[in-house]
């Protein structure tokens, strides 16, 4: 009986290994954004996988500022980036991303120079920010 219970859990275990690398072989959004599953939100160890500007404010900077990006208050006080004048320069958004200030880390350092000039891009054209002028990939890497 112990024999074809552990045989049991081996095939099982087995089975299930074989249907999770199926679903990963299938699943058209590897990184998991709709679970919200962090897991793999990274190229490596050091930079995010996320290729659009929309998807690094989600998967990154919503956490704290909120999906609505109008901030947040409780254990720490997280400002609003929705309808936000501080972004009218767009050095100014670009450098705390990549440089960090008060409690906010450098998370430029975790992203490509292009995926932290696409998320202040995109924050400044969203939630109310209509700031056309777009801050460039060049201008983040002068700023590590």
């Amino acid at each position: 009986m112990k024999i074809s219970s552990i045989s049991v859990m081996a095939a099982l275990a087995v089975a299930t290994g074989a249907v999770g690398a199926a679903i990963a072989q299938t699943n058209p959004d590897p990184v998991g954004a709709q679970r919200g599953d962090a897991d793999s939100a990274f190229i490596d160890r050091r930079k995010f996988s996320e290729p659009t500007g929309e998807q690094m404010f989600r998967r990154v900077c919503a956490a704290c500022h909120m999906p609505d990006a109008k901030g947040a208050q409780g254990a720490g006080m997280y400002p609003a980036l929705a309808k936000n004048e501080k972004l009218a320069a767009g050095g100014y958004p670009l450098y705390v991303v990549m440089k960090g200030l008060n409690g906010m880390p450098a998370l430029g350092t975790m992203m490509t120079d292009q995926q932290a000039a696409d998320v202040v891009n995109y924050v400044r054209t969203h939630f109310g920010n209509r700031y056309r002028d777009k801050v460039t990939a060049e201008e983040a890497r002068a700023l590590r």
